[in-house]
């Protein structure tokens, strides 16, 4: 799971950081293993950028629900006039790949070490621990500080680089299947607004199947009621898989 502060500056930063720990609240809630690849915090207590591994029993099959843009309004703490602001976070969900479903050739690696960056104390300026891994044919980057072992930082930098080659190879194939779900599954709908947080009237809405619930704070803690919009969600999927299958069902007997 990717999660990235979008529009909105500070704000969008500290929104972030909830959205971050309503899904670390959310995997405990479900018992999953949830682990922290990178964090990139902002000055005054928010979140620029963060990636984190979720492992648990159907975690892929609820958290996929969770990929798209959310939005906040609400009045910010460093507001002064009491105006509402709009700012956005942007959370990518990429299943990890079994090492059967994806071969990466070594040849095809660029792995750089360096200097990590950041709190630490002295082993930060002592230790080339961070770790960049480049896949030259794609160009897509991968990289990890947050262990103090360069062994352990490469191991997951490869993790999300996995992730993150797979996730292409997936969109690729989905672009071509060219589905018309409403429901956007995971990153197909990464420029999506999928949910809207609006803390004057206490509401969530879900705009893919237009539903609201109230108790934002409730909402926010990771637990049921996040968890009953991941399962109306899912029961909405199915639905449409549905009726997917019976409309092309219909086409071939025209046919």
């Amino acid at each position: 799971m990717e999660v990235t502060a979008g529009v909105g500056g500070q704000e969008a930063m500290l929104f972030t950081s909830e959205i971050f720990d309503m899904y670390q609240r959310y995997a405990a809630y479900k018992k999953w293993k949830f682990e922290i690849l990178e964090y990139f915090p902002s000055e005054i207590g928010g979140l620029r950028h963060a990636v984190a591994s979720i492992a648990g029993l159907e975690a892929y099959k609820y958290m996929k629900f969770e990929g798209g843009v959310h939005r906040v309004q609400r009045v910010p703490k460093t507001e002064k006039q009491g105006r509402i602001h709009t700012s956005t976070t942007t959370v990518a969900i990429l299943p990890q790949p079994t090492q059967m479903k994806l071969q990466i050739n070594p040849k095809d690696l660029r792995i750089e070490t360096k200097r990590a960056t950041g709190a630490g104390g002295q082993h930060v300026n002592t230790t080339d621990s961070a770790v960049r891994i480049v896949h030259i044919p794609t160009g897509i980057v991968s990289e990890c500080q947050q262990e103090r072992s360069q062994i352990r930082n490469k191991e997951k930098a490869m993790q999300m680089l996995s992730a993150k080659l797979y996730n292409a190879k997936l969109e690729e194939e989905t672009r071509k299947r060219n589905s018309v779900r409403k429901i956007q599954i995971g990153t197909k709908g990464r420029s999506e607004k999928i949910r809207t947080y609006n803390f004057p009237q206490d509401r969530i809405t879900d705009h893919r199947i237009s539903r609201s619930v109230h108790h934002i704070e409730c909402f926010m803690l990771g637990e049921e009621k996040l968890d009953e919009m991941i399962q109306t969600l899912r029961e909405n999927a199915d639905y449409e898989s549905l009726m997917e299958i019976i409309s092309e069902n219909e086409k071939k007997n025209l046919s």
